[in-house]
């Protein structure tokens, strides 16, 4: 059975008022919402900086903890601060370097209060020297497969890719976020810090010295176990997407499998480049089994969609999202 599609505005939630409120009753009271808070964060560990061209450095680190909140983390070269991100990021590249030269890094967490973590241990990398001529990017990793490892990491291992010169780092992506790399030697990554009971969708591409990337890898889909007591993943599986010509239009078609919720679903939420796009209802009874969709685009030959989806469930609430699938128009799945 076919879908049809219901248009739905974008709501933006109201933003609750009770922590300002409670910021202007300190103020009032002659406190402040960070003065309690002295404690310096806990120092990043595990930090790796690696040569991602001759002019870039991949720096990666560990999560670090604080008694009430990490707020960011900051990176230093030499002592000398070049980049800061936001608490929920664990690696940065640093550009604009010089090739063939000698470089040290450390990193420092920062809390809401402004307390600054003791420096990490200092990690050294050498640039590379440049290769003007290299404009030929590496071939695609093949045969990317992995397992979980319990329900917060994951093992991934791959074939390595070629290069007129050389291979430098293998990027690791999460649907288009790039989350881990590793040294071009390298074909294999350890990934932590992944929820349970999700869905994730990696890719890898190849990178050499002046900055080119492969075309990805095949798509592996992983999904964590559950934690103990909680309830089953609602995601749809096995997430089928391909594109045809219709006249100066192009057709896409997604068909997938329906999850075990209960009871019957009545509409789904497609979610196209990461934006919600349509709400999908059904015309009469909803299908049983595999269930499927098509909807029509007019953008030109080539141009690349990402695609997912998640059921309403029988009590009213949207479910966990599927796997992401790629689309190239006019060349099917990616």
């Amino acid at each position: 059975m076919e879908g049809k599609t219901v248009r739905r505005p974008h709501i933006h939630a109201a933003l609750t008022t009770s922590t300002a409120l409670l910021l202007a009753a300190l103020t009032a009271c002659g406190g402040s919402a960070d003065a309690a808070d002295l404690q310096r964060p806990t120092v990043p560990g595990g930090v790796t900086a690696q040569a991602s061209s001759a002019t870039s450095v991949h720096v990666m680190w560990n999560r670090a903890a604080d008694d009430t909140a990490i707020a960011g983390y900051d990176v230093y070269r030499k002592g000398r601060m070049v980049k800061s991100v936001a608490a929920s990021r664990q690696m940065i590249d640093v550009d604009g370097l010089t090739p063939s030269t000698p470089y040290t890094f450390t990193v420092r967490a920062r809390d809401a209060a402004g307390n600054l973590s003791a420096p990490s241990e200092a990690v050294a990398v050498t640039t590379p020297a440049p290769t003007p001529a290299d404009h030929r990017p590496p071939t695609r990793p093949v045969r990317l497969r992995g397992r979980v490892d319990g329900s917060k990491a994951a093992t991934l291992s791959w074939g390595g890719s070629t290069d007129d010169i050389g291979v430098t780092s293998y990027d690791i992506y999460q649907e288009d976020s790039r989350i881990h790399s590793v040294p071009g030697t390298q074909t294999t990554a350890h990934l932590s810090g992944l929820r349970p009971g999700t869905v994730y969708t990696f890719t890898v591409r190849a990178r050499d010295a002046a900055d080119t990337s492969s075309p990805d890898s095949n798509t592996l889909d992983l999904t964590t176990p559950s934690a103990p007591g909680a309830p089953a993943s609602t995601a749809p599986t096995d997430l089928r997407v391909t594109s045809r010509a219709q006249g100066k239009e192009y057709a896409i078609d997604l068909d997938w499998a329906q999850p075990d919720t209960g009871g019957e679903i009545p509409a789904y939420q497609l979610f196209i480049d990461g934006r919600l796009t349509t709400t999908i209802v059904w015309g009469g009874r909803p299908p049983a089994g595999r269930a499927s969709y098509r909807l029509t685009v007019g953008d030109p030959r080539g141009t690349r969609h990402s695609m997912k989806i998640r059921a309403k469930l029988p009590d009213g609430k949207w479910g966990d999202f599927s796997a992401r699938r790629t689309v190239v128009l006019g060349e099917g799945p990616a």
